[in-house]
């Protein structure tokens, strides 16, 4: 079942006695427990009929006595387990010397009871007797991580169900910026809605002005002036680094152009060099396939062999290896140097 699915159904009123929500991405799963924990009950029937326990806190036979209480002077009552993956033997095989409370829960489970485990960064084994009975019995769902290319999409479909417009430069950016953490993606879109009239489109300068990145001297800035062999650019740009040091760690710089120099190297070994083949096969937003293109031509492969090469060195060097006195401004000087030359 979707997550659009999971949610029209809680606002319908239509409740499964087990839900069993796992995956690697936990914006979903956080998004689906709140909604039950602040949704399904009224404030007078939570006293007395809503539990949150933490997967470390409880055992299984615990959380099996919490789910077979009956609800007071409430339909249902809603018993959510976060942090489910740190319970012990929640998913286990049944032994003669264990019982497994939770199998048997599963199979007959209280009506009037609505159980959620959010097990996070970690998928339901099937090939456990009590994975299999939860995949037929309860309602589970897989969260799972979006791949790099999608995230431009998935910010264009959140705003646009919030009401607003954002143009394809505006995400991708975002998307470069922010990676695949969707929490964190989210909570900076909450920032431009309140800066943005209803309707209205949110664009690059809003996008800049407000998750703080800076219009000429970011990480994006300077991946452009490399790959173009800017020099003039580049220098200005890892100048500002040098002084806003807080904001752009050399530890943070570096495998962010490891990475790019990485998809360049990729670019050179592709059959088909077609926009959107380019594309999918590097994992970034069709709008950036123009700047891979003309850093391959500047860089031949053998070329971005050594700035890889270059950047592992420096990445030791930024940790205090064979550089004990030299500053992060410098060491960033020096590399971007011998990039360009």
């Amino acid at each position: 079942m979707t997550f659009d699915k999971i949610i029209q159904d809680l606002k319908k009123g239509i409740f499964h006695p087990v839900y069993f929500l796992c995956g690697d991405e936990p914006y979903y799963i956080d998004l689906i427990s709140d909604y039950i924990e602040k949704n399904v009950l009224s404030d007078s029937e939570k006293e007395f009929n809503q539990t949150v326990l933490y997967g470390k806190e409880v055992d299984v036979p615990t959380l099996i006595s919490y789910a077979k209480r009956y609800p007071m002077m409430s339909s249902h009552q809603v018993l959510i387990i976060k942090e489910a993956q740190e319970m012990r033997n929640l998913i286990s095989k049944e032994s003669k010397e264990e019982k497994n409370f939770l199998l048997d829960y599963v199979l007959h489970p209280q009506k009037s009871t609505i159980l959620v485990f959010c097990y996070k960064y970690k998928k339901l084994d099937k090939r456990t007797k009590t994975g299999k009975e939860l995949d037929k019995h309860a309602l589970v769902f897989e969260s799972k991580k979006l791949y790099d290319d999608n995230i431009p999409e998935w910010i264009i479909d959140v705003v646009s169900k919030r009401g607003h417009r954002i143009n394809s430069r505006a995400a991708a950016l975002m998307a470069e910026y922010l990676g695949t953490d969707l929490s964190k993606i989210s909570n900076e879109l909450e920032k431009l809605f309140l800066n943005v009239t209803p309707g209205a489109e949110i664009d690059l300068p809003l996008v800049e002005n407000n998750i703080g990145i800076s219009k000429e001297f970011n990480i994006f800035e300077l991946h452009g002036a490399l790959g173009r062999r800017n020099v003039l650019k580049a220098n200005q740009i890892i100048n500002y680094f040098g002084a806003n040091q807080k904001s752009n760690p050399l530890q943070l710089t570096i495998p962010q152009l490891h990475s790019y120099f990485l998809k360049i190297l990729a670019y050179h070994h592709l059959p088909n060099k077609g926009r959107n083949e380019v594309a999918g096969a590097l994992g970034v937003n069709p709008y950036f396939v123009g700047d891979y293109e003309a850093a391959a031509k500047s860089y031949s492969e053998e070329k971005v062999v050594s700035v890889i090469s270059l950047l592992r060195e420096y990445d030791l060097k930024s940790k205090g290896v064979n550089s004990p006195t030299m500053s992060e401004g410098s060491l960033l000087k020096e590399l971007v140097y011998k990039i360009l030359h």
